[in-house]
């Protein structure tokens, strides 16, 4: 997991909403993972593993 503190310079930021049973489901898979990744990185995570999938599509 990535260490919390101040953001890469590539980095920008991103304000979204989500409906509650979306967070639901983020949260869900939150739970299955070994060390339990905070919501942003749950994301990070997904995102990544849905471009890296886009990529060999």
């Amino acid at each position: 997991m990535t260490k919390i503190g101040r953001p890469k310079r590539d980095t920008e930021a991103v304000t979204l909403r989500l409906p509650k049973e979306m967070i639901e489901s983020l949260d869900d898979a939150r739970r299955n993972e070994a060390d339990l990744p905070t919501r942003p990185e749950m994301i990070r995570r997904i995102l990544a593993a849905w471009a890296e999938q886009t990529k060999s599509s």
